[in-house]
């Protein structure tokens, strides 16, 4: 996806609402630009009329001028900052909220497909970058190229000829720092790739410190550790030196301007042909040019980068879910953020897979095929198999993380489609294989189902999965910090609490996601007690691998290769003797 203006277009949208603060920022940064390349003339002014005639009436207004003008550029400079860094944190702040808001409506599929890191810098790096472009580099280039354009009408108004070998200097000038531009923005992106070869390195060194002792690895980690460090030593020293030659050809191009304004300038003086003061105008210009000259081609080279960063995290905001709400249902039900629970049906719990088909996204084969079975409310459906089986398919359907390829997913004798994904979520209970717990105190995490949920209630839900005893050897009870992602707690521990967060949810549809796999053998005789107490009533799917643990599910669903083999009851399998017998015969013997 190419575009002009490095695909500031694209940004419109979110631009707009500031364009009154832009348009305002952008002409402050042109005045202030004008009162810089004003400046040389109030020291060409003192010169020619004080200094050369020898005299000092007027002296003081030309003083109380330019502290009025400076006052001025003050002034201007404040404000125009201070509109600069409101742009900056306005616009990064709405691409960000933009970019998270539009995440919660993805898909599963597009979080299969792209790591947390990727979708991480497109939400923070990227948006950062671009409230930094579209404000102080933007500023940055105008005031520059304000500056040269105006002092450039100041000399040729003042002595064409030696404005127009100023001018030639400038020309040759853009064309060497360009080339040392685009060299150094290459090593430094082949710096920062090494950086994070080097980053990555260290991070395994020190996470996977065990098993690198175990396998005998520390050799090779220590030479693949020494060889990227060795990389970007080089990489560096390179980097170092065009930098050298840079800095050195712009010392050198800023003496050679004013050489020449020496040179040609001293000449017309002497000859009577032009006045020192104007003489110190053309000596200030050529040193200071050079400079506005190299940010604007900094940035440009910069905004060329940035352009990527905009495609990047347009592209995100472009991205549309595989599983929609229809406008129809938008409009009845709401969607995600703007939810209307006054329109909301009572959920009951009876669940129709009617001739249902479904391929993954990315996949090439159909996972179902023309599957119909009826799940009445408040049946327990255990779903059994090997890892990897698939076993979790028919759950992400239940839970609309995915679509029917064909056919039709029935809630309460109604396509799933015809209600919002939030009615439907918001009466789930779900408990992964890996628990995971928000920062915060364990009341806080217990909540997030419903806030409005009472200590007392807590603690019902906490003694109902026997993780109350958690609670009570904790200094601080509820108010106790889990960390971050529930590092302070052990797996087992965090997967009770999760357990108590989906029950005190109240929710009509219960998932258990391999909830018992971290949790030892005691501590699961008292959660399958408690699962007993609180499915009844509401239909729940058990996804298991361990077959002890769901042999009185009123219907079991065996899973193979993403199929369903066979279906029916503990004891209805077991006389099959067929693929779930040899499953449970293994898991018995072991």
């Amino acid at each position: 996806m190419k575009t002009r203006f490095f695909g500031l277009p694209l940004l419109f949208p979110y631009l707009k609402k500031y364009r009154g603060t832009i348009i305002f920022m952008v002409s402050l940064a042109i005045l202030c630009s004008l009162i810089d390349a004003v400046y040389p003339l109030f020291t060409r002014y003192a010169l020619d009329h004080f200094v050369a005639e020898g005299r000092t009436d007027g002296l003081i207004g030309l003083v109380l001028l330019y502290l009025l003008v400076l006052a001025l550029q003050v002034v201007i400079n404040y404000r125009s900052m201070l509109d600069a860094g409101k742009v900056e944190m306005s616009v990064d702040r709405d691409l960000r909220s933009a970019a998270f808001d539009h995440l919660q409506t993805l898909s599963f599929s597009y979080f299969n497909n792209n790591s947390v890191g990727y979708i991480h810098a497109r939400v923070m790096s990227d948006t950062g970058k671009i409230g930094e472009a579209v404000s102080w580099r933007m500023m940055d280039c105008i005031w520059n190229g304000a500056y040269i354009l105006f002092a450039v009408l100041v000399m040729l108004l003042t002595d064409a000829r030696l404005a127009l070998s100023i001018i030639l200097l400038m020309v040759a000038a853009s064309f060497l720092i360009s080339f040392f531009e685009r060299r150094l923005v290459t090593l430094n992106r082949r710096i920062r790739e090494i950086n994070s070869t080097i980053t990555g390195d260290f991070n395994e060194g020190i996470t996977g410190a065990g098993a690198i002792r175990l396998l005998g690895a520390a050799g090779k980690m220590q030479r693949d550790f020494e060889s990227d460090t060795e990389t970007m030593r080089r990489t560096s020293v390179h980097a170092v030196h065009y930098s050298a030659l840079f800095s050195a050809s712009v010392t050198l191009l800023s003496a050679l301007a004013l050489s020449v304004v020496l040179q040609q300038g001293g000449s017309l003086t002497r000859e009577g042909l032009l006045q020192i003061g104007t003489l110190s105008v053309f000596v200030n210009y050529a040193v200071n040019m050079i400079e506005p000259l190299q940010m604007i081609i900094a940035n440009y080279a910069s905004f060329v980068q940035i352009q990527v960063n905009i495609e990047r995290l347009t592209g995100l905001l472009a991205e549309r879910s595989d599983v929609a709400d229809s406008p129809e249902v938008i409009a009845r039900y709401g969607d995600t953020f703007h939810p209307k629970r006054e329109n909301w049906e009572p959920l009951h719990g009876d669940i129709e897979f009617r001739d249902v088909t479904f391929r993954y996204p990315d996949g090439e084969e159909n996972v179902l095929e023309h599957f119909s079975l009826k799940i009445p409310h408040g049946t327990n459906i255990a779903i059994v198999g090997e890892t990897g089986a698939g076993k979790s398919t028919l759950v992400n359907l239940v839970c609309r993380f995915y679509e029917p390829t064909a056919g039709q997913l029935l809630i309460d004798g109604r396509d799933a489609r015809e209600r919002s994904q939030l009615w439907l979520h918001e009466n789930l209970g779900y408990v992964l294989q890996s628990p995971h717990l928000f920062s915060g105190t364990i009341r806080d995490n217990l909540r997030y189902g419903r806030p409005e949920a009472t200590d007392e209630e807590i603690m019902q839900a906490l003694q109902l999965v026997s993780a109350d005893g958690i609670v009570a050897r904790m200094e601080q009870g509820l108010d106790s910090e889990v960390g971050e992602g529930g590092s302070l707690l052990s797996t087992g521990e965090k997967q009770l609490l999760s357990f108590a967060r989906a029950l005190l949810a109240d929710p009509r549809l219960l998932i258990l996601d391999e909830a018992t796999s971290s949790i030892d053998t005691l501590t699961e005789k008292a959660i399958q007690n408690a699962i007993s107490v609180v499915t009844r009533g509401r239909t729940s799917f058990v996804v298991a691998h361990r077959l002890s643990t769901i042999v009185s599910a009123d219907l079991i669903l065996v899973v193979k290769d993403g199929r369903i083999v066979e279906q029916g009851t503990h004891q209805e399998l077991l006389a099959l003797r067929g693929y779930y017998h040899r499953l449970y015969m293994q898991q018995v013997e072991f």
